[in-house]
């Protein structure tokens, strides 16, 4: 079964049609080389793309293609050679200082000697707010941890430590999240699970999301719009909408539509698709 191109989500969230007016990310030709010993590696070639607000935005593409590259630029961590990037309005470096940004990484990077409520409340530290309790508490509700407030990482299993890093990456009530692929050391089953997790809160907060994924059916399930990019240097090979209604049930991936989606960025991914 052929998939529309230009399906619009059925949810009610912003229509992608309105992106010159609502984009709240904008990425326009930017590049990014970074210089090795003996040379020099080019990341990014005049990547651009947009992210209407409350939006879900993956990106896939093979290993090398500046995937994560692109996320570090958004989240401030990095900057371009050439080409501009605007988040909300603002740099992304402006908008990581006023904590109006969070993060997820693959690695977790919780502090070992704090309990699960404290590494929550630790961008607030950074940023020298007071932690509500009352905001720390429903949290912890929505990533599913009551009961292990007091638990440290070491207490916790893979799964539990990452719900602690979508957590603190909440806290500061972002509006753009940046996640690389928080799931990615994750066994199939598990990950399937915190998909359905992560649906769910990001349902309940809406911020705009930036996903990382090496997976396919990840993106799709997830996602209202999937950026593929070439290998080195990375390029947007194509931009692809995702038809289905939320919120998604597990359900929806053994259908025809889904599958055949999947498979047509996976022709893109390996070429076929490309031209």
């Amino acid at each position: 079964m052929e998939v529309p191109e230009t399906a619009r989500p059925t949810d009610g969230s912003q229509d992608h049609g309105d992106a010159d007016s609502a984009a709240v990310v904008r990425v326009s030709e930017v590049s990014r080389t970074f210089a090795l010993k003996g040379g020099t590696v080019p990341a990014l070639d005049a990547v651009s793309l947009e992210a209407p607000v409350g939006s879900f935005l993956a990106l896939i593409g093979p290993s090398g293609c500046g995937k994560s590259t692109l996320l570090r630029l958004l989240g401030g961590l990095d900057q371009p050679d050439s080409g501009s990037l605007s988040v909300a309005g603002a740099t992304p470096d402006e908008l990581r200082r006023a904590g109006r940004l969070g993060v997820a990484f693959q690695d977790p990077a919780l502090l070992p000697w704090r309990n699960v409520r404290k590494n929550i409340a630790l961008p607030l530290q950074v940023l020298k707010r007071p932690a509500d309790p009352a905001r720390i508490d429903h949290l912890i509700d929505l990533v599913g941890l009551r009961g292990f407030e007091d638990a440290v990482p070491s207490q916790l299993s893979g799964g539990m430590r990452q719900r602690v890093s979508i957590a603190r990456a909440l806290v500061t009530e972002p509006e753009i999240l940046l996640l690389d692929e928080p799931f990615g050391a994750l066994d199939e089953i598990l990950r399937r699970q915190l998909n359905l997790e992560l649906q769910r809160i990001w349902l309940e907060q809406r911020p705009t999301t930036v996903l990382v994924t090496h997976a396919i059916d990840e993106a799709v399930f997830l996602a209202d719009r999937i950026v593929v990019m070439s290998a080195r240097p990375g390029r947007v090979v194509e931009i692809v909408d995702v038809p289905f209604e939320r919120p998604r049930r597990p359900e929806v991936m053994k259908t025809p539509e889904f599958h055949a989606l999947a498979d047509r960025l996976s022709d893109l991914l390996f070429g076929q698709g490309a031209g």
